[in-house]
C-alpha cells in the first residue's frame, strides 16, 4: 500500500469518528510512512512515535489509532503523535498543547 492510499483510506474511515488528519501534511505523510514501515516490520500498524515490542497482544493498545487517542483528542485536541486532531485544533480554536504519554510505564520502552 502507498502512503497516498493509506491517507485516503484512513481519512474516509476516521473522519466520521471525529479524527481528522493534522493540517501539517508533511508531518502526516511522515507518520503514515512510519505506520507502513511498522506494518512491514511487525505485521500491524503501531504508533510510529512509540517503541513496539513486536508482540501484537502487548502492543494492542498502540495500534493506530491507539486506545489513548480518543481521550487525548477530547482533552488536548490532538493524539500523542499529532497524526489525528479535532476540527477545532486544526482551525486554531483551541490551544495546541503538549500531549503527555498515557501508556502505562510498564509498556513504555526506554532507549
Amino acid at each position: 500500500m502507498t502512503v497516498e492510499k493509506l491517507h485516503e483510506f484512513l481519512k474516509k474511515s476516521q473522519e466520521p469518528k471525529g479524527y481528522y488528519f493534522n493540517r501539517d501534511t508533511t508531518m502526516v505523510y511522515q507518520l503514515l510512512e512510519g505506520l507502513l514501515k511498522n506494518k512491514d516490520r511487525y505485521g500491524y500498524m503501531c504508533c510510529p512515535c512509540r517503541l513496539a515490542a513486536a508482540d501484537r497482544e502487548w502492543d494492542r493498545d498502540v495500534i493506530c489509532p491507539c486506545v489513548y487517542s480518543k481521550e487525548d483528542i477530547a482533552e488536548y485536541g490532538s493524539c500523542y503523535c499529532g497524526l489525528y486532531v479535532s476540527k477545532d485544533w486544526n482551525e486554531d480554536k483551541i490551544e495546541h498543547r503538549y500531549v503527555p504519554e498515557r501508556r502505562p510505564p510498564e509498556k513504555v520502552f526506554e532507549l
